[in-house]
């Protein structure tokens, strides 16, 4: 998979742009919340990418922050959102406030971004609630790069099968202090096993 693109903007006609990268030229389709921060054309630039493979393409998404990227791949587990939907999202509302409509059971704020409905917008509140245990996202999001050691350990046992509330849950019973990623997921396993 392709993590990121560090490269020239040959071209930028929002959603899609264009980054030189060592005379390969990739499209690329991004929220209008990176285009805000995008340089000008024929700039360098550094993108965070995620690559969805379709039967029909395969499409790269380019990202200014890690906490976008991240939503945007939450947005396209919830059942019957796919890219397009979560790109427009993203383009719509900010990451904070987002978590906040989600938090505050606010669909009404989500119907009002293009191609969100109602039935959507409250598909996305229930899906959307387990996934905002997550230690960095609770919050609002982290800094824009490095994770904490807690949200790496929740991304870790996400990716090991466990449901968003229950990481949630086996990261706290892993008990307080600063601890490294590593003794995070082990007490957390640790405590899974004593269940």
């Amino acid at each position: 998979m392709i993590g990121s693109l560090r490269g020239r903007i040959a071209s930028k006609s929002p959603p899609q742009l264009t980054v030189e990268v060592g005379g390969v030229g990739y499209e690329l389709e991004a929220p209008m919340s990176t285009f805000f921060h995008l340089p000008p054309a024929g700039s360098e630039v550094r993108l965070l990418t995620h690559l969805v493979v379709r039967e029909d393409a395969h499409v790269l998404y380019g990202f200014a922050t890690e906490e976008e990227r991240r939503l945007f791949r939450s947005l396209i587990k919830v059942s019957g959102v796919g890219p397009k939907i979560a790109l427009a999202l993203l383009s719509g509302i900010s990451v904070s406030d987002f978590y906040g409509c989600v938090q505050a059971q606010d669909a009404s704020s989500l119907t009002r971004i293009p191609g969100i409905g109602r039935k959507t917008a409250e598909r996305l509140i229930v899906e959307m609630r387990d996934r905002l245990a997550a230690p960095e996202l609770a919050v609002g999001g982290g800094g824009a790069g490095a994770l904490s050691a807690e949200a790496e350990a929740y991304e870790a046992l996400v990716a090991l099968g466990y449901r968003p509330a229950e990481a949630a849950r086996l990261l706290k019973g892993a008990g307080p202090g600063t601890q490294s990623t590593e003794e995070l997921i082990r007490r957390a396993l640790q405590g899974a096993v004593r269940e």
